[in-house]
């Protein structure tokens, strides 16, 4: 029952940063992991696929009584993410602009703030920045018209020259604070987001093909007792697609060999399955949900403004699937018991690293540990369904860890129940 061998395919989020800084964020806190753990950690250097859409790597983890191998896998896709940040900025806020006030007209912010209010607070937040950036703007533009006019310009003149004025600097306003707002950021990713929800990213399409027929080889020619694919926030919605896909190409992708498992983390799958037009998507959560043959786990966190809190990732969009329904098995994460009382207060409010901290290295022992799940011998079903367990076998002594393994034993054929579940966060523990 020990994993000797793991296979990850980690599929990322709305990043431009790619490769490169994931790679060397990796390294970083999988060195802060072992030292939490007192493991001993050695990590390959990434090799790209000659096609430039996947990188891999390998860690070799070793601790007192056992050793993994995982080979990693980065799906890329910072190429079409780098293009949709490179449009010109009047073009990203006008479409992120109709964007925004179609959604509001047609009801689907709305579901937002039923469905989580903080997640429709932080996807507002550029709106109501930019708003305030243009009446700071517009006054300064209109007090230039006047002094125009004061000095006997006229009318039409000292209009047409404070127009002028408003756009430049309303331009290099959100040009030169973007390192601070994330403002044209984020509005490219309402633009991509509503785009990808209607179809209208051919190329986005073609590439979760290609990694769905990745993901059927990899499970066909695996050796690793159990492939795990990592979503985390908008990577979670993608992560769907590519493992329901790969499904549709080879119904029996969870019967091969491997324990096939989805991990979503921080997810956020209603800015895509609340859309009308997302029908393939809602049906794809279907097929998972219902598929007997892999796991789906969805962690989330209260404290993470970009991810849904609580949501059921099925009923949510109103899929009723009675008895047959064995997908997902829902894990409320508390980030509070992750890191370090007096880093806390500091951390909170920093809401992308509080985002991040799903794929980080832990400060403090837990049963949800990214790079456990990622490097640990705990198989990733039994870790959510022993949670304590999970945890005795990293930091127990030796009859601790006995009595965790028979534990995690008794779990291998059973799914997570509601008290096991509760050892995480008893106040929000759901399962599909």
């Amino acid at each position: 029952m020990r994993v000797q061998q793991r296979h990850i395919i980690y599929v990322q989020g709305y990043d431009p940063r790619g490769l490169a800084q994931y790679y060397r964020m990796f390294r970083t806190e999988l060195r802060k992991f072992g030292r939490l753990y007192q493991l001993t950690t050695n990590v390959s250097r990434p090799q790209s696929a000659a096609d430039g859409e996947t990188a891999s790597w390998t860690i070799e983890t070793k601790g007192n009584d056992w050793q993994t191998r995982t080979s990693y896998d980065f799906l890329r896709w910072e190429d079409l993410i780098q293009r949709d940040l490179a449009a010109p900025i009047w073009h990203t806020v006008f479409q992120a602009m109709w964007i925004y006030w179609r959604l509001v007209f047609n009801g689907t912010i709305a579901r937002f703030w039923r469905a989580h209010w903080r997640f429709a607070t932080f996807i507002s937040y550029p709106h109501f920045m930019l708003f305030n950036e243009a009446l700071w703007t517009l006054g300064i533009a209109f007090a230039f018209g006047k002094g125009l006019e004061a000095l006997g310009s006229p009318n039409l003149l000292s209009v047409v020259a404070a127009l002028g004025v408003f756009v430049a600097v309303l331009g290099a306003l959100l040009k030169y604070t973007e390192n601070r707002t994330y403002l044209l950021y984020l509005l490219s990713d309402t633009i991509w987001t509503w785009q990808f929800s209607h179809r209208r990213r051919p190329e986005w399409d073609a590439r979760i093909d290609r990694f769905a027929r990745y993901l059927v080889d990899v499970a066909r020619s695996s050796e690793a007792e159990e492939i795990v694919i990592v979503g985390h926030s908008s990577g979670s919605f993608l992560g769907v697609e590519i493992l329901a896909r790969a499904l549709q190409l080879d119904p029996d992708i969870g019967r091969h060999g491997p324990r096939v498992v989805l991990l979503t983390i921080g997810g956020n799958f209603p800015i895509v399955g609340f859309h009308a037009v997302s029908r393939d998507f809602r049906d794809h959560l279907r097929l998972l949900a219902i598929e007997p043959s892999i796991d789906w786990i969805d962690c989330q966190s209260r404290k993470d403004v970009m991810n849904f809190f609580p949501f059921d990732p099925v009923a949510g969009h109103g899929i009723d699937l009675g008895a047959d329904r064995r997908n997902p098995t829902i894990v409320p994460v508390r980030f509070r018991e992750i890191i370090k009382p007096e880093n806390y207060n500091l951390f909170r409010w920093k809401f992308f690293r509080v985002h991040f901290q799903f794929v980080m290295a832990n400060e403090r022992p837990h049963a949800y540990d990214f790079f456990m799940i990622v490097c640990g011998p705990v198989p990733l079903r039994e870790r959510m369904a022993r949670p304590e367990a999970a945890l005795a076998v990293a930091t127990g002594d030796d009859a601790t860890r006995e009595w965790a393994w028979k534990r995690l034993k008794m779990a291998a054929t059973a799914r997570p129940d509601a008290a096991d579940l509760g050892e995480m966060e008893p106040s929000a523990r759901r399962r599909g």
